[in-house]
This record gives structure tokens, C-alpha cells and sequence, in this order.
């Protein structure tokens, strides 16, 4: 059966392109007429060790990619394609895999793994290949060094690709023992060793009951800290992957180890190599991360002594934590600030020490300030860059009445450093705390502000001028003015401090964003980010500025699609996206209110035609853009949107059928909703078009799942727009809800991706059943409702029974409830009295904490007793 593939398989990889798009047709060809045969000859070929090594790599790549996608559709269909194949060939197939584990080539054994865990992750599920774990297992112990290696490296790629549940706690245990005899420093092969620690990595999740076993934690855990003192570093490393590891997946089984984990990695950290000491400050990183988690849970509701699953490993080890993250911050590297995926010791010592300030609040700053204070005047750049980085680390934790005072003291010489400073490193470390000081101690909640009349024209006069230095610097002073503007935000119309300023700052922003080296760092995005929150923030008094600046971004707009007209580039494409989103901050503003909504008007006709025009375009980031902004405008137009209507409604129908920059039609779904508020009764004409894509793309299972939910919303919002005319909709409509809701209903035992994800699903069909009863209220035809009305109280009664609706479904559900009742009334009575929902759900939500989900239940409360007629209710 199976066939010579070798040459294909090479001429696949050829430089002559008609050669490898030959073989390309062939392999495709060959797959298609007899795939069984097919991945026998690849496995064959890969278990070949007389084959060269490029015919056996690829041939483990197919065989690896025909059995897993990271397109969810495909990944199904792959795995229904294999489990119906002949059990016969699966047994040869995997033969051939488990044979080239014994391999003399290394990349054979390393690929064979991977394929191997990929058929694991399909059979194990449905408890097929029993045997695997055991004969792996077999392999562990006595078998030639590179063997042992190769399975272990499997049973760790098997551990990241299936459930713990899958795995009968007997093989867990042997798969441990095995890994961890692997580890054990008896072991003489580095490279065994090295898999076996890695495979502990992905085997931690299977471990719960061997860590509930004091005597088989303690034993796992020395092996792992032996093997940080190894004198191979990638070994060093792997074993502080997995501390990292286990200190966020059994945080509460650490105490008896901490103290010996201390001393581990403050050694690595002071004189290990850089890739094992930035493991080593990750552990304490990982420890804040818990302990943050743990303390916001359970918010400021508990004393001292009661029985909260926190540690405070980070609040002991302070005295010695500090000075030993103080140290890192000395270990800049030259060129880090250029470089915008740098990672070294002294930014990872940075983040940790702000992570520690998040976990600890006041506690840090008495032991950080002494080294602040002495270091922040030095002659060497690096401990003055160090100094300024501790305070920026420290401004978010503490609190206001600890860390204003400082600030205050801090902020003149910091403004000077910005300026003065020659080092660029310090400019850029000075601007970036500016900018923390701003976000987290500036603003209307604050009781002491630390901006005010006498130092906000010195700080604006700063900032500007530091638009003008190096391109990362500027970058930050970007930034820190983000953060000055989003301080007045909620000052309402009362004249915020920059409106004397506003003209000269969006000028010097504008300046920012022509600047030639715009390319280097985020520059040019963060100067459009810090002019629209400028113009966010802005109030009515700047309206006519805000209208003048209308006019200069269509300009640039329209310079982008002429210069594309003679090329395109990816620059160009990112220019139009920031300038769509640019406009679509100042139609919010403007749109927002009725006194400067006319600035807005005069120019919507040639917005709405530069925004169509962009849609023409190859960019897919500035079609999202484009059409967000489009959503703005026909919020802010209300119906006179209809004009644009003829024209804009192809490149909607475009954007719900864009599966594949499935972004691009979550939010195409989302305008539909905009423009439906916006036109109500007017959109009737295009409702057919857009409600048979909307139900096409609901029944697709190519698109992306996290577009379902917007879409039920969406028919929330057209049947409210339209009221009884979605008449002839329901019959489509109301199915796709039913079984959608009859889905979400029941979650059982879901990971947390997936219960927020049901969550925002039920909260979709919620709105969607929400805007059918609203839209259809007062209307001649709501009987037509009440064959749906018992499913509906249905799910809400199991949405109540399940007892994991977050808040916001929580108020929907409730609402609906209200609706229902509001819109069938006494018909509905009978109905509504069986219910659950009606009063034990209620009689929660009318005691809510939570005042919206209070307020939903009175307006419930009020409709039922209507609809029911009944005093007693």
C-alpha cells in the first residue's frame, strides 16, 4: 500500500519553483484520492532511517499538520476524518511512529513525538490506543539513552495535548516516576535530563494528587530545585521554568519550600546567566501575580486572622526581596530602549519590583525610596536611570496619602531630568514615570491633586518639547501626555487646565506624527493615541478647535489614498487605520452633544465618502478602523444616515461575509446594531440582505466563534429598530436562539475561556430576545410571540438553576424577563406563574448589591405584577 514519496517529498523542498509546485500538486493529489494510504507512506517514510533527513522532516510535517489545525472547523474535521479511518491502517501508522522513536536521528525521534501526542490527543479521548502510556512507559527505563530522550520529550507533548482526565491516575504515576527518575542527578545524559524536566513542565496539571501527597511532593520538589544547580544551563533553566510553573499551579502547597526557593534563586539571580536568572525573577513574579489574584477576590473584606488561601510569602521576604530586585535594576543593556522586544535582567527586575508594589501597597516604600534617594543624582547613567525606574516600578500599589507627597517633591527635578538629562536612557526611563505618575496619581478621584495651575504649564511646556528629542523618548513623552489628558476626563464642563493649551498641544502632536523617524519605536501610534485622548478629554469650550482639526486629518486621509493610487505599503496601510480611528474620536465628541454637533455636520458628506474610499483599499486594519468610525457617524447622523445607506450597504454586506479577518466581521456585526439604532424604521429596506447573511454566518462553522454572540445582539437591535415588521424573521431567528440558548444553558465543569465565553453568548441571545419583545410592544401582532414565550422562561429558569451568570447576564436575563412581561401581559400570566425565574430569581435580583441588577428586578417586579394581576405578587 505504501508508495515511494521520497523524491516528491524533496522536490517539495526544490529551489526551482515549477519543481516544488509539481510535487506540491502530486502530495495534494495523492491525499486527496487515498488519504489512508497516504499517511502510511509518511510514516513510513519518517520511520526510514536509510531516507535522507529532508524527505523525513517533511513527511513528519504533513503528517502532523492532517491531523491538527489551529482553525477550530478544521481541527474537527480532521479528528472525525481519523477516527473513521481503518483501524488497521492507524495500527501500521502507529507502528511506524512508535519504531522511529529509536531513531539515530535526532530531528526523526523529536518529530515522531509531536505526531505521536497529536494522535494521543485524538484516541485517548475516546479511549482508544490503551496501550500507549504502557508501552512508552517500557521505554523509559532500560532502553539506549537517545530512546529514553525521545519518549519522555512524547509523554511531555502528550501531557500538553490531552485533559488530565483522560489519563487514569495508575498511568499518571508511572508517567511521574518516570519523568521524575529522569530528572534525578543519578542521571548522566544531559539530554535525557533535560526532557525529563520539560516533560514535568507539561505534566504539572496531571499532578494534583501527587501534590496533595506530602511525601511525593516533597520528593518532586527536591528533584526540581537539585536540578537549578545543574552545571548544564539549559537545565538550569528548564528547572526554574518549572518552579515558575508550579508557583502558580499549587501556590498553597509552597510554604514548606519558600525559604529553600529564596536562597535558590537570589544566587541564580546575583551569578547565574542571564536566560536562568530571568527565570528566577519570573518565580517571584508568578508568587506576586497569585497573591494579587487572592487579595482581589477577596477585596478588603477579611481580618488578619481569617481563613483567606493567601501567604503573604511576598510581604515576608520583602527585607530580602527588595535589595536583591534593586541590584537587577543596575544591569541595564545599551542599546534595551531601541530595542522594542528587549527582555533583560534589569527590566524584568523592574517589572517584578512593580508587581511587588501591586502585592504589598505602602510596605515598599520605605525600603525602595533610601536607594532612590541615593543613586537618582549619581554621575553614572546607570544608577540614575536605575533610581528613576525604582520610583516609576512603585506608583501603582501604594497608596495616595504615601506616595503624593513624594511625588510632589519629585515631579520639578523630574521635569528637569526629562529636559536636562544627557543620557537618553535616563530621558526615556524620566518620561515613563512622568506618565505613571499621571495614570495612577492624577485625576477627579484624587483628594490632593499633584497638578494644578501653578505646575500644569511647565509640565505641558516639558512634555512638548520632548516631542522633539530621539524617537523612544518622544515615544514616552507621548505617553506621559496621554495619561495628563485622561486626568481631566471626568471634569465634566468645568474648564480643565489644558483647554488654554489645546491648540498648541494638538499642533505639536500633528508635528510628532510627519516626523521622518516616526518608523523607529511606536512613535507615530502613540502620538495619535495621546491626540485622541486629548480631544477625548477635551470639553465644549474647544469644540471649534476640534472641528478645525476635522478638516486636517481629511486632508491627510486623502493624502494616503492618492499616494496609494501610485504604491501601497504596510506604512501606509497603518496610516490610514490610525487617521480613521483619529476622525472616529472626534465624531464621538463632536456627535455627542447638541451644542457642537453642527461643527460636525458640514463636513459628514465628505467624511462618509473618504471612509467608503478606504474600504476600496487592500488593508484589513484600516477597514476595522474605517468602519467603527462609520458606527460613530451614524450614531451622531441618526436617521439622516439613510443617504450613505445605497452606497455603504455592499461593503456591509463585505465585512459579514469576511470570515476570514473574522475581527472585520465582529465588528461589521456591531455597525449593523449602530446603524440600526441610528435609522430605525428607515433600514427596513436592507434588513432581507443583512438578516440572511447574519443567519448564513450563524450556521457557518468557519467562522470564528467569538462572533456568534454580537450577532443575537444584533437581532435584538433590528428587531427594535423595525418592531413587527421582523415578522417574517422569526420563523429563521428564533430556532438559531432556541438552540443556541439550550447550549449555553448547560456548562458544566467548563475551563474559564469557556464559561466567560458562554457567558457572553447567553448575554447575546439575551439582547436579541430583549429587542424582539421590546420591538414588537403595542403592536396588533405580539401573539405571534407567544409560541416562543415557554422556551424563553425555559432558559431563563436554567440560566437561574446553573448558578454561573456573571452580572451583566445576570441584569440582561432579568430584564427580559421584565420584557416579556411587559409585552404579552395577561396572556403570558399563566406561564409566567410556573416559572422559577419569576420568583426566586427575581426575589435575588431585588436584592442585589449591584444597583443596575436592582434596578432591572423593581422594573420586572413591576411588569409581572401587571401581567399577572395578582396583589400578592
Amino acid at each position: 500500500m505504501a508508495m515511494e514519496v521520497t523524491q516528491i517529498l524533496l522536490n517539495a523542498q526544490a529551489v526551482d519553483a515549477s519543481l516544488r509546485k509539481q510535487a506540491e500538486d502530486n502530495l495534494k493529489q495523492f491525499q486527496e484520492q487515498n488519504l489512508p494510504s497516504f499517511l502510511f507512506s509518511l510514516a513510513g517514510e519518517l520511520a526510514n532511517d536509510e531516507k535522507p533527513s529532508e524527505s523525513r522532516r517533511l513527511a513528519g510535517l504533513i503528517l502532523k499538520n492532517a491531523l491538527d489545525s489551529k482553525e477550530q472547523h478544521k481541527k474537527i474535521e480532521f479528528v472525525q476524518r481519523w477516527l473513521a479511518m481503518d483501524p488497521t491502517f492507524k495500527a501500521q501508522v502507529k507502528a511506524f511512529l512508535l519504531r522511529t522513536l529509536s531513531s539515530p536521528s535526532p530531528d526523526a525521534r523529536s518529530t515522531a513525538s509531536q505526531v505521536i501526542a497529536k494522535v494521543a490527543g485524538i484516541e485517548l479521548p475516546h479511549k482508544q490506543w490503551p496501550e500507549l502510556i504502557g508501552s512508552l512507559l517500557s521505554n523509559a527505563h532500560q532502553l539506549p539513552a537517545p530512546t529514553r530522550q525521545a519518549t519522555l520529550e512524547t509523554l511531555g507533548y502528550i501531557c500538553e495535548e490531552v485533559s488530565p482526565d483522560v489519563v487514569e491516575q495508575d498511568h499518571v504515576n508511572k508517567i511521574l516516576t518516570a519523568v521524575v527518575q529522569g530528572m534525578n542527578s543519578t542521571e548522566e545524559n544531559n539530554d535525557v535530563r533535560l526532557a525529563a524536566i520539560q516533560a514535568l513542565y507539561n505534566a504539572l496539571g496531571f499532578a494534583q494528587a501527587n501534590f496533595s501527597n506530602d511525601m511525593e511532593r516533597d520528593y518532586i520538589m527536591r528533584i526540581v530545585c537539585e536540578a537549578t544547580l545543574s552545571p548544564e544551563i539549559k537545565i538550569r533553566r528548564a528547572a526554574f521554568e518549572c518552579l515558575v510553573a508550579i508557583s502558580s499551579t499549587y501556590y498553597e502547597k509552597l510554604a514548606p519550600y519558600i525559604q529553600d526557593i529564596f536562597t535558590i534563586t537570589a544566587k541564580a539571580v546575583k551569578e547565574d546567566e542571564e536566560p536562568v536568572a530571568l527565570q528566577a525573577i519570573e518565580f517571584w513574579s508568578s508568587i506576586c501575580d497569585e497573591e494579587i489574584d487572592i487579595l482581589e477576590e477577596y477585596g478588603g473584606e477579611f481580618s488578619g486572622d481569617s481563613d483567606v488561601p493567601c501567604s503573604y510569602f511576598i510581604k515576608q521576604a520583602l527585607p530580602f526581596l527588595i535589595p536583591m530586585l534593586l541590584e537587577t535594576l543596575l544591569k541595564q543593556e545599551e542599546d534595551q530602549d531601541q530595542d522594542e522586544g528587549a527582555w533583560n535582567i534589569a527590566m524584568a527586575g523592574g517589572t517584578c519590583l512593580g508587581l511587588v508594589a501591586r502585592t504589598v501597597g505602602d510596605d515598599i516604600v520605605p525600603l525602595v525610596m533610601p536607594f532612590i534617594e541615593e543613586n537618582i543624582t549619581k554621575p553614572d547613567w546607570r544608577q540614575r536611570e536605575a533610581a528613576t525606574y525604582a520610583f516609576g516600578s512603585i506608583l501603582e500599589g501604594p497608596s495616595p496619602e504615601k506616595l503624593v507627597p513624594l511625588v510632589n517633591m519629585a515631579l520639578s527635578f523630574m521635569l528637569n531630568a526629562l529636559t536636562k538629562d544627557p543620557n537618553n536612557h535616563v530621558k526615556d526611563t524620566t518620561a515613563w514615570t512622568l506618565g505613571r505618575m499621571f495614570e495612577f496619581l492624577h485625576g477627579s478621584a484624587l483628594d490632593t491633586p499633584i497638578i494644578n495651575k501653578g505646575n500644569c504649564q511647565q509640565i505641558i511646556t516639558v512634555l512638548l518639547h520632548s516631542m522633539k528629542d530621539v524617537p523612544n523618548v518622544a515615544e514616552k513623552a507621548c505617553g506621559a501626555l496621554y495619561f495628563l489628558a485622561q486626568g481631566y476626563e471626568d471634569a465634566g464642563s468645568a474648564s480643565s487646565p489644558l483647554t488654554p493649551f489645546f491648540q498648541e498641544i494638538v499642533q505639536a502632536l500633528l508635528t510628532v506624527t510627519h516626523r521622518e523617524d516616526t518608523g523607529e519605536s511606536r512613535l507615530r501610534t502613540a502620538a495619535y493615541e495621546a491626540l485622541n485622548e486629548v480631544v477625548r478629554c477635551s470639553n465644549d469650550d474647544t469644540a471649534p478647535m476640534v472641528a478645525q482639526l476635522v478638516t486636517v486629518i481629511m486632508m491627510e486621509l486623502h493624502q494616503t489614498l492618492e499616494n496609494q493610487k501610485v504604491s501601497s505599503d504596510d506604512r501606509q496601510n497603518e496610516l490610514q487605520g490610525l487617521l480613521c480611528g483619529c476622525l472616529q474620536v472626534i465624531i464621538q465628541k463632536l456627535g455627542a452633544s447638541d451644542p457642537t454637533k453642527h461643527h460636525l455636520m458640514q463636513y459628514a458628506d465628505q467624511i462618509m465618502g473618504l471612509f467608503l474610499r478606504v474600504f476600496a483599499s487592500r488593508s484589513a486594519t484600516a477597514h476595522e478602523e474605517a468602519m467603527l468610525a462609520i458606527g460613530a457617524l451614524a450614531y451622531a447622523t441618526g436617521t439622516e444616515f439613510v443617504k450613505y445607506m445605497q452606497e455603504f450597504y455592499r461593503y456591509l454586506e463585505l465585512g459579514l461575509q469576511n470570515f476570514e479577518d473574522y475581527q472585520v466581521c465582529a465588528i461589521t456585526v456591531g455597525v449593523v446594531g449602530d446603524v440600526s439604532r441610528a435609522l430605525e424604521e428607515k433600514i427596513l429596506p436592507y434588513c432581507d440582505g443583512i438578516m440572511t447573511q447574519l443567519l448564513k454566518d450563524l450556521s457557518s462553522n468557519q467562522l470564528h466563534r467569538s462572533v456568534k454572540p454580537p450577532i443575537f445582539s444584533c437581532f435584538g437591535d433590528i428587531a427594535l429598530a423595525i418592531g413587527e415588521n421582523f415578522e417574517k424573521y422569526l420563523l429563521y431567528a428564533m430556532p438559531m436562539l432556541q438552540s443556541a440558548a439550550e447550549l449555553s444553558a448547560h456548562t458544566g465543569g467548563a475551563d474559564d475561556d469557556m464559561t466567560e465565553y458562554t457567558n457572553t453568548l447567553r448575554n447575546g441571545i439575551l439582547e436579541a430576545y430583549s429587542g424582539i419583545f421590546q420591538g414588537f410592544k403595542g403592536s396588533p401582532k405580539t401573539q405571534l410571540l407567544m409560541p416562543y414565550a415557554p422556551h424563553v422562561l425555559q432558559f431563563l429558569d436554567s440560566l437561574y438553576l446553573e448558578k454561573d451568570m456573571d452580572d451583566v447576564v445576570t441584569k440582561t436575563a432579568i430584564g427580559v424577563l421584565g420584557d416579556l412581561a411587559d409585552t404579552l401581559g395577561g396572556a403570558a400570566g399563566p406561564l409566567i406563574q410556573q416559572s422559577v425565574s419569576s420568583k426566586d430569581f427575581l426575589k435575588e435580583c431585588l436584592s442585589s448589591d449591584d444597583h443596575l441588577i436592582k434596578e432591572s428586578a423593581e422594573w420586572a417586579k413591576l411588569t409581572l405584577s401587571r401581567a399577572i394581576s395578582l396583589p400578592s405578587y
